[in-house]
């Protein structure tokens, strides 16, 4: 097995909680990760398609319909602000993150509140952290 494939494999692996909107893989339990820690979450959940330092060149983001977002770019496309809210009511599926309506990126809220038996401060940290890892990915 060569070792672009076998890079593949284990991307898709770590992606299953990803791909946690679609019916055949919505029973696969996200990995737990400390509520506090923003980069643990960022990494067990958003670099397979983001990338680990936020660019969109994730492991999976080749095998994807849409082309994934360039996180470190939002402050510069939020002219010159970090959308925070905007941020974090995307990354719960409050809010499309993308412009056009298309919503290929799973919503983590369900999957935090099941990682938290539904304890609402506990997601809400969660996703504040998550946010707050983000704006740090910022291009300057």
């Amino acid at each position: 097995m060569s070792f672009r494939a076998a890079s593949l494999i284990c991307a898709a692996t770590l992606a299953l909680p990803v791909l946690a909107q679609d019916p055949a893989v919505r029973n696969v339990p996200a990995r737990y990760t400390s509520p506090a820690s923003g980069s643990e979450m960022y990494l067990a959940y958003c670099a397979s398609c983001h990338g680990a330092k936020g660019l969109g060149n994730g492991p999976v983001a080749a095998h994807l319909k849409h082309p994934v977002p360039d996180l470190t770019t939002l402050s510069q496309r939020s002219k010159g602000t970090f959308p925070r809210e905007h941020v974090s009511q995307v990354i719960r599926g409050e809010e499309s993150a993308d412009t056009h309506g298309l919503q290929d990126m799973p919503v983590w809220g369900p999957v935090f509140r099941s990682l938290n038996s539904s304890q609402e401060p506990v997601v809400r940290m969660r996703v504040a952290n998550l946010a707050r890892h983000i704006e740090g990915l910022q291009a300057k």
